[in-house]
């Protein structure tokens, strides 16, 4: 473990983070609703970008998971400098990271089943599970390896993992292709190994084997969170961020590239989807740290960093809480105000506010629910 120099919280990460829950959380439906009442065709593009793409090929709304995961793993470097006293309390460390890997798996469990006992039916399969897992992994190789180690982790994986989807395909179901959802290794071996529900029946997006390849989208983030803290390139925020989008070039055209062999998919996590949306990620992030960090252009931020500081919060909150009753209670009458075609966007406007306000009472508060 390095030693770095005195650790910021970074405005930055937690705006984008916000940013990211902000799709989640019903951004993503005003703007469908948007592109309904008014027809545009720039908002209808962008409506068509929040939807998941069938199988092979990206959308925005295939990049807000790995972002999520990326972001997470900017965040453990800090959070490791801030913890890490010496290595008396290096068994703290490793107990705080497989803690928080499996408390994760089990939220992942039960936002997708609540409380059940019928283990036979249950998808065990999470967004959470796979993020805690990724993260879990990722942070053991990073607390345990040099840069050059990192580094070579992070291309052996992607690597290793097309080996084995090329060499390895499936044909219990007929089919020829390795990387279809019939003939992949990573359906076949959620087939065998996964118990309860798959959430494809014949293949789970958060299965077993694409873990592998998300531990390199969360240590690309661990290895990018390492990079700002450290005192390279004279310490020069500006050069950075220089740094941080000539990268991210990269990993995009590498992904472009790659993906004539290995097809950019999110539901087999490729290596070729890794360093497309890696690169993006990281875009988006030297952004975001370009205007918040390095310019201090701060005030536009806060209504995402409300939505980032509580991410947890909030992805689980609606389980819990019913958000559409107040929604109705407070702007119903004033919402049939409004002609008909209106109601979509104002009703999805609506739900947005009370749940911002929802989390900024929590921020004022400093309530804040960390895992």
């Amino acid at each position: 473990m390095e030693n770095t120099p005195e650790v910021k919280r970074l405005r930055s990460l937690d705006a984008l983070r916000g940013f990211d829950m902000f799709w989640i959380i019903g951004g993503g439906k005003i703007f469908v609703a948007l592109a309904v009442l008014t027809g545009w065709p720039v908002l209808q593009w962008w409506a068509e970008q929040l939807k998941h793409v069938p199988w092979h090929g990206f959308h925005f709304e295939d990049m807000i998971f790995p972002l999520f995961l990326f972001i997470a793993g900017i965040s453990f470097p800090f959070s490791l400098a801030k913890r890490y006293h010496g290595p008396e309390n290096r068994g703290a460390l490793y107990k705080h990271v497989l803690w928080r890997g499996l408390i994760l798996v089990l939220l992942g469990i039960f936002y997708g089943n609540g409380i059940s006992f019928n283990f036979a039916t249950m998808r065990y399969g999470s967004v959470l599970g796979h993020i805690g897992l990724a993260w879990m992994f990722a942070a053991l190789i990073f607390m345990n390896c040099g840069l050059k180690s990192r580094i070579a982790w992070f291309w052996g994986i992607l690597v290793g993992y097309w080996t084995l989807l090329l060499l390895f395909p499936a044909h219990d179901l007929g089919a020829n292709d390795p990387y279809s959802m019939e003939g992949s290794l990573v359906g076949r071996i959620d087939r065998l190994l996964m118990p309860g529900r798959l959430y494809r029946k014949i293949h789970d997006p958060e299965g077993l084997l694409s873990t592998l390849p998300a531990i390199a989208t969360a240590l690309l983030g661990m290895l990018t969170g390492q990079f700002v803290m450290s005192g390279c390139l004279g310490n020069k925020p500006i050069k950075k961020v220089i740094s941080m989008v000539a990268a991210s070039v990269g990993l995009i055209l590498l992904g472009l590239l790659w993906d004539l062999a290995f097809p950019i998919n999110k539901n087999l996590w490729t290596s070729s989807f890794v360093c497309f949306v890696g690169g993006l990620s990281l875009l988006l992030f030297a952004l975001f740290y370009l205007v918040i960090d390095v310019w201090n252009i701060k005030g536009w931020s806060t209504f995402f960093v409300v939505i980032g500081m509580n991410s947890i919060t909030i992805y689980l909150a609606p389980k819990l809480i019913d958000f559409q009753r107040p929604v109705n209670t407070l702007f119903g009458s004033l919402i049939k105000l409004f002609p008909a075609n209106w109601t979509g966007v104002l009703d999805a406007t609506a739900y947005m506010a009370v749940v911002w306000i929802f989390l900024y009472i929590l921020y004022r508060n400093k309530i804040f629910l960390k895992v």
